[in-house]
């Protein structure tokens, strides 16, 4: 056990409590008292963040890939001021250097190129002309086609918006923005800066806003100075024990060859639990001192042990990253993406499970500041091009909502539009909703059918089921119970088999012994 955790162990009742409270907020949503400092370098390029640097070697490998689109659509219905809303759009590009950025070698080093103005141009497309269906129809066309439109990331604005115009009271926003320059978090400053800014516009006031502490060029330089010393050769140390020597891949059964080359084609299903089982699971992980998070991580480690046959099993999920005051404020691409590796040998309980899981959480969350794409490169392991590196399953439990663009003599609903692209094999995206517990699953649909991802979603939420029942089952147990359920549905499908061969005996037999006339025996 390491020292955190034995420090937690320690805690007593109360302070387990309150330690419990804090972890169900954002995860790592911890301010530092590390301050970071504006750049006054006169030159307009800089480094790249570690995770900027990914990106761009990724869009190297596989330019304009969509799969890094981050997409907002929404309905507005009421009188819009068009002027006001592209006049927003300017003022925040103008107000956060990430969207007037791009990206250029120098010196065989890439690097991002501020541009000192960048007249930002609101895309207007009127289909007023079309009959209701048909603009409809077109609606989705064109969302389909933007969420499959890529960016160059060497000359082209990171912010894309477009305005589909219905009539005079119904439009249609479409807001693209490259991950490279933003993140989730990133999309709620924007919403609310957009809405500030479209009050004032709309009225004819000015841009009221307070001035940024510093820009996203500046955290970047700060981390590379920051993680540097024994600062780094610490966190180092610690993933490299957790992670070093031969990794294990998860090997789940996929219904198709893996591909030689990567592939970004995807989809996603979702299962929806209600209020009252989700008030069920709140009451579980807070008597058993976790989290949310937690719990749903050591549920889904038990799925990924059944479909595996795999006891050290290796999965992603991400880190807010925003740890300094100073750039909470930020559109940036912060979010980190950190390495949780469990053992599930010998049969635990699912109590137990939860103290494996938990201590493994605790102390990745204290070494979080450590770089994916630094760890990465530390420890290098056997690259496979079909592959992601360190994980190629991901759990995220997204506990802070979006807030909703509220614009005056409006009403914005969103638009759904079905995401056709992944970069992992599975992606679970976990959100909590005033209706219950959403679990959406991402997929590439070059790996599994949609029937396969389906029967997922079913064992995940029977799972669920059984550990909120009875958390002191083992695991050959809770795997029993879906052994049996898959059993009891193979059978039923074989009876539906047969009484549809049967049927179709009798029609074909039926129809030798009384054949249908023909046209000639009918005339």
């Amino acid at each position: 056990m390491s020292d955190l955790s034995q420090r937690i162990a320690g805690l007593s009742p109360e302070k387990l409590k309150l330690l419990t409270q804090k972890l169900n907020q954002k995860k790592g949503d911890t301010l530092s008292k590390t301050q970071i400092q504006p750049h006054h370098q006169k030159s307009n390029t800089f480094p790249l963040s570690f995770s900027q640097q990914r990106l761009w070697f990724l869009d190297q490998l596989e330019p304009g890939n969509p799969a890094f689109n981050i997409c907002q659509f929404m309905r507005l219905s009421g009188w819009l001021n068009v002027a006001a809303l592209e006049q927003s759009f300017q003022a925040l590009v103008n107000r956060h250097q990430t969207l007037r950025t791009t990206f250029s070698l120098v010196d065989g080093q890439p690097v991002q190129v501020i541009s000192p103005a960048t007249v930002f141009k609101l895309q207007v497309v009127n289909l007023q002309a079309l009959p209701l269906e048909q603009r409809e129809a077109e609606v989705l066309s064109l969302a389909n086609q933007e969420t499959q439109k890529s960016f160059d990331l060497s000359k082209d604005c990171l912010l894309r918006v477009s305005l589909l115009q219905l009539s005079e009271t119904e439009h249609i926003l479409l807001l693209t923005i490259h991950h490279i320059a933003a993140d989730a978090w990133s999309i709620g400053v924007l919403i609310n800066e957009i809405t500030k800014l479209y009050e004032n516009f709309s009225r004819g006031y000015a841009a009221q806003l307070p001035e940024l502490p510093i820009q996203y060029v500046d955290f970047a330089v700060w981390q590379r100075q920051y993680l540097q010393g024994e600062k780094l050769a610490t966190l180092l140390s610690y993933w490299q024990q957790k992670l070093g020597g031969q990794l294990p891949v998860v090997e789940l059964p996929t219904d198709m060859p893996r591909p030689k080359l990567p592939t970004f084609n995807g989809a996603r299903q979702c299962l929806v639990l209600s209020q009252t089982f989700s008030e069920q699971l709140k009451t579980l992980y807070q008597r058993e001192g976790i989290t949310l998070f937690m719990i749903l991580l050591a549920v889904f480690k038990t799925l990924l042990y059944w479909y595996t046959g795999q006891a050290d099993i290796i999965i992603g999920t991400d880190i807010a990253n925003r740890n300094q005051v100073e750039v909470r404020g930020l559109i940036g691409f912060f979010v980190n993406q950190i390495v949780l590796r469990t053992n599930l040998s010998g049969n635990p309980s699912f109590r137990e499970l939860l103290e494996r899981v938990r201590e493994v959480t605790l102390d990745a969350y204290a070494h979080q500041d450590l770089p994916f794409d630094k760890l990465v490169d530390v420890l290098n392991p056997v690259r496979h091009m079909a592959r992601s590196p360190l994980f190629q399953v991901k759990l995220i439990l997204e506990n802070t909502q979006t807030p909703a663009l509220k614009l005056s003599n409006l009403t914005i609903t969103p638009l759904t539009v079905e995401k056709k692209t992944t970069q992992l094999d599975l992606l679970w995206e976990i959100t909590e909703t005033p209706q219950g517990i959403v679990a959406a699953l991402e997929y590439n649909t070059d790996l599994f059918y949609r029937t396969s991802i389906a029967r997922m979603l079913k064992h995940f939420e029977m799972l669920l089921n059984q550990v909120a029942a009875n958390p002191t089952a083992r695991l050959s147990e809770l795997i029993e119970v879906l052994i049996a359920a898959d059993k009891q549905a193979e059978s039923i499908q074989n009876q539906n088999t047969k009484a549809t061969y049967k049927a179709k005996l009798k029609t074909i037999k039926r129809q030798i012994i009384h054949p249908a006339p023909t046209t000639e025996d009918s005339l």
